[in-house]
């Protein structure tokens, strides 16, 4: 980041993935609504821009270049569309880029926002946008997600296929101690999701792990919910649930039923957080690249803008990223939206709308 002769304009260098499907479509959509917004704030943004994603892959048999984390490694951000394309295997597309930036940059905090928005409908009778506002916080870079294991005797009726979880207690207390800090700053109740009564080993050194930071955080409300329970809850009663802490594969669970149940997967951002900041951290929607639509101009640009606005509070512009999400909620509450979440409007309309909005409020 720079500060120019006068010590007001501020300039954030972004590396900036729009990846595959349509990343390529949402992308654009948010960079205009930051430039925008940036222009009434004193920001400005250097996109640096890279090809990277699938069709790099195709090309390359490689989802990125060798050297694309020490390229990045200088940026104050990495903003990312999305990754996967028909064609390319998902393990190919997900271990190729993905992983390799969250893990290697230890963005070791996934977070995702679960709020009901007003203007969106959401699938559950009788639930209003005071009903539903949680932080789903995922540990993003060990749990069940490894590469420890492989296959034996392949292609026999012996076939054997092992795959190892890793807990750590340091990677376990540093995304718990998070979740705690949040908690403290929003409504201080944390709910960790757990399954000990299945999984014998893991998941009591969680529960265990838990109960210490719980005690080092007295001020906090705690639960815990076996993962199926907590699912079911999700539905059932969304408005007990302030801040969620889980392993990587709940996690990621929880956070795609949450999208779902705050009206469409097509409004929720994430962040994949370093945050101790001695690397970048990452952002994008949750939706994926959705080939399905993609090329049509029709994709839902606000999970896409709501990433961006959370990098703006990441990057210490807490001023701009509110006024950016008053700006994204009166333009669905004033009924232009996109098609899932029942509206006629196309991608460029929204964000054309939430620039108006902007503009208007400044």
């Amino acid at each position: 980041m720079t500060v120019d002769s006068t010590g007001e304009e501020r300039t954030y260098r972004i590396a900036t993935l729009p990846g595959d499907g349509i990343g390529n479509e949402v992308v654009p959509a948010a960079i205009d609504v930051l430039d925008a917004l940036g222009g009434l704030h004193g920001i400005r943004f250097d996109w640096r821009i890279r090809d990277w994603g699938c069709d790099y892959f195709l090309r390359t048999g490689r989802m990125m270049p060798e050297d694309a984390l020490e390229q990045m490694a200088a940026d104050d951000a990495i903003f990312l569309g999305a990754v996967g394309a028909p064609g390319v295997p998902d393990h190919e597309s997900l271990w190729g880029m993905l992983i390799p930036i969250r893990r290697e940059f230890d963005q070791y905090v996934n977070l995702r926002p679960a709020r009901l928005l007003a203007g969106v409908p959401t699938p559950l009778a009788g639930i209003s946008p005071a009903d539903m506002d949680m932080a789903v916080i995922r540990e993003n870079v060990e749990g069940e997600y490894s590469r420890i294991g492989g296959r034996l005797y392949a292609g026999t009726p012996h076939e054997l296929v092992v795959q190892e979880s890793v807990f750590t207690r340091r990677g376990i207390e540093r995304v718990m101690n998070y979740a705690f800090e949040l908690a403290a700053r929003r409504r201080g109740d944390v709910t960790s999701a757990t399954k000990s009564n299945g999984i014998v080993y893991t998941m009591p050194f969680w529960d265990e792990i838990f109960a210490e930071r719980a005690a080092a955080h007295p001020q906090a409300t705690t639960q815990q919910y076996h993962i199926d329970a907590l699912v079911a809850m999700f539905v059932l009663d969304p408005k007990r649930f302030d801040v969620v802490v889980a392993s990587n594969l709940f996690g990621d669970i929880l956070t795609d039923l949450g999208a779902a149940v705050a009206g469409s997967i097509g409004i929720a951002p994430s962040a994949n957080i370093n945050p101790e900041r001695e690397h970048p951290s990452m952002f994008e929607p949750v939706h994926g690249s959705a080939p399905d639509i993609a090329g049509q101009g029709i994709a839902n640009p606000v999970g896409q803008i709501w990433s961006g606005g959370m990098m703006l509070e990441h990057l210490g512009e807490a001023d701009a990223a509110a006024q950016l999400m008053r700006a994204v909620e009166d333009t669905l509450g004033a009924g232009i939206k996109t098609r899932d979440l029942g509206g006629t409007a196309n991608t460029a309309e929204v964000a054309s709308a939430v620039i108006e909005r902007l503009r208007a409020t400044h």
